[in-house]
């Protein structure tokens, strides 16, 4: 019997294993994975498709006649003496096919810049729910460490309470703050659930992911900061950030679309050989044809028109754009240096000094050194600030992240 439920502890504890992946590993798995990231490729082979399209020429056009009936000789389908054939090839002029052909080039690239976009969003998703994961789980750690400690000390308590030795108001004060770290265990664990939902979709990893971060590691990331002030970081973001590159790219994809629809204008030319048997000048003789429409008007004007205010929309857009994506940088560059002086404020003795009152509090508690009012206000206090502390660190890279986002290349070093 202790066998087997040994096996069964066993195989419940990789039931609920966690797989450890560091950001690296989750970035590759992200690039494998990732089905938005394989969807939006395919857009990138149909415009491919659509360049092949554009170079194919009208298919030539046959065409024949038989005699259905001949008067003279009274004689219906007289093949015989009277048939005829002819072959006909439309000659774009004007330059359309050059024109649709690079029209159909120019939204290749605007493919693959909506695809660099996509790629930049979601890769910014997966490194700031890894952060958030990292951080809810120290918080969980913490709020667990507090839990065990302060649920013994209740039910030392109780014990105490029922027995007339300690007040009744005294055991409520406890509780109360066991209540409050149980509510924020939940909230953790929500959010928790909830980053772990994100990760898998993300990376196409199915197993729960637990962060690879040492606390080193997390010190250097938090440390980093942007090459260059906010002027430098608007200049850059408008050299590389691929929705703005897009908007810009849209301004010469509907110029040449405005090209190809004026070409649409210059009348083509229909180039054919004909033989004709009876019906001619002369008998089986063979005609070179030649066809074009009559340009009385323009055909295509009312198009040419929606092209030119194409331009125009497009030169607005590309305005606005670069308005925007300079007020998002300077906004997140401000965001991320008042998060990162805010913390600086906050030096590591700080942070030890608290971690040696908190374990002296508990210490001189256990001793009767401290009375139990100071010691639960203290714990409410401490409750609160580990989990600002461990906010505001996580609030730092995600405006770090944002800005990375925005620039959309290397900034922090």
């Amino acid at each position: 019997m202790n066998k087997i439920a040994g096996l069964f502890v066993v195989i419940s504890s990789l039931m609920t294993a966690q797989q450890q992946m560091s950001l690296l590993d989750c970035e590759n798995a992200f690039q494998t994975n990732n089905l938005q990231l394989l969807a939006e490729q395919y857009n990138i082979n149909m415009a491919d498709a659509d360049i092949l399209q554009a170079k194919i020429w009208e298919l030539p056009q046959l065409s024949g006649y038989i005699n259905a009936y001949n008067p003279e000789d009274k004689r219906a389908f007289n093949v015989s003496k009277a048939k005829g054939a002819e072959v006909t090839q439309l000659i774009y002029m004007g330059g359309k096919k050059k024109n649709e052909i690079a029209f159909a080039k120019s939204n290749k690239e605007l493919a693959q810049l909506q695809f660099s976009q996509l790629l930049v969003e979601l890769k910014t998703q997966l490194h700031t729910t890894y952060y958030n994961l990292y951080y809810e789980q120290l918080k969980l750690d913490n709020t667990n460490k507090q839990l065990v400690y302060m649920n013994d000390l209740l039910s030392a308590y109780k014990v105490q309470s029922a027995k007339g030795n300690v007040s009744l108001k005294d055991e409520v004060r406890l509780q109360s703050i066991v209540i409050q770290l149980n509510n924020d265990k939940i909230g953790i664990n929500k959010n928790i659930l909830e980053f772990e939902q994100n990760l898998k979709v993300l990376t196409g990893v199915t197993e729960d992911i637990e962060p690879q971060l040492s606390e080193s590691e997390a010190k250097e990331v938090l440390a980093a900061q942007p090459f260059g002030d906010e002027v430098e970081l608007k200049r850059k973001a408008v050299e590389n950030n691929a929705d703005y590159l897009y908007n810009l790219k849209l301004i010469d994809n509907s110029k040449l679309y405005s090209q190809w629809q004026k070409s649409l204008n210059v009348p083509d030319l229909n180039v054919g050989a004909q033989w004709d048997q009876n019906s001619g000048t002369f008998r089986n003789e063979v005609n070179l044809m030649v066809g074009i429409p009559l340009p009385l008007w323009k055909s295509n004007q009312g198009n040419i028109e929606k092209a030119n205010y194409a331009i125009k929309q497009n030169q607005k857009n590309a305005e606005y754009q670069k308005l925007n994506l300079e007020t998002k940088v300077q906004s997140a560059y401000k965001t991320w240096k008042g998060q990162y002086d805010q913390l600086a404020e906050i030096k590591t003795t700080d942070l030890n000094n608290l971690e040696l009152v908190y374990n002296g509090m508990l210490k001189n508690f256990r001793n009767g050194n401290v009375s139990l009012i100071e010691f639960t206000d203290f714990m409410e206090s401490y409750r609160q600030t580990a989990l600002q502390i461990y906010d505001m660190k996580n609030e730092i890279i995600q405006s770090a992240e944002q800005l990375n986002q925005l620039v959309q290349t290397k900034i922090f070093y």
